[in-house]
């Protein structure tokens, strides 16, 4: 049997376990929240929504339950339910950081930077270690045309995690808009030797600006 197939055996076994013991026990939040991971993990989305919807229906108190519920709304590219899920987790956390990162994610999605912006700070606000706000913040700054705010951002972001690509790649780009061509091109190098695919026209601009 091949890694692969053995790997779907074992999945499937823990289903089954989880199955059977949401049936013994059909109020027990944990056992329907397990089961909707591994459901996630086997690309069993639908199962995996309708047992995140069970945990609510138990325990309208469940914030990982809508947390994880609206990640998977995210990936489907349903902003509307993302958003509805998450506010209602801070509803009952207020500060529940990564549901406000969410609801930057959402909102920049959307197009409205100045709402992304406030979640994001929100988010640090809260938790002032949670990398991917500051990243996430520096890319919506920088759609905002805030390029200052954007460098302080990112800076932030590699303070916490320091090979995190592309918070090495946001504070080259708002070097770049800053007319810091030198270091944008530091940031750049170093984003692309964590590993992360700098685009190739920003590269050519960044050239362009250092040759003229």
């Amino acid at each position: 049997m091949s890694e692969k197939a053995e790997s779907q055996e074992q999945l499937n076994k823990i289903i089954a376990e989880l199955e059977q013991k949401c049936a013994d026990k059909p109020n027990n939040v944990p056992a329907h929240h397990h089961l909707a991971l591994v459901y996630r993990k086997a690309n069993r989305i639908d199962d995996a929504i309708r047992e995140l919807e069970k945990c609510l229906e138990l325990d309208n108190q469940a914030v990982e339950a809508y947390i994880n519920l609206g990640a998977i709304y995210f990936e489907q590219g349903n902003l509307d339910k993302a958003l509805e899920v998450n506010l209602n987790a801070i509803k009952v956390l207020p500060e529940m950081s990564q549901a406000h990162n969410n609801i930057g994610l959402i909102r920049q999605q959307q197009g409205e930077a100045a709402a992304a912006i406030a979640a994001y700070e929100e988010a640090v606000r809260h938790d002032p270690k949670l990398t991917n706000a500051w990243v996430n913040m520096a890319s919506c700054r920088i759609m905002a045309g805030e390029f200052d705010q954007a460098r302080q951002a990112a800076k932030e972001a590699i303070k916490l995690a320091p090979d995190f690509g592309m918070a090495h790649n946001n504070l080259a780009v708002a070097h770049y808009y800053l007319e810091q061509y030198q270091e944008a091109k530091e940031a750049a190098d170093k984003a692309q030797s964590l590993g992360y695919p700098v685009d190739p026209r920003f590269r050519q601009a960044l050239e362009e600006a250092l040759t003229t």
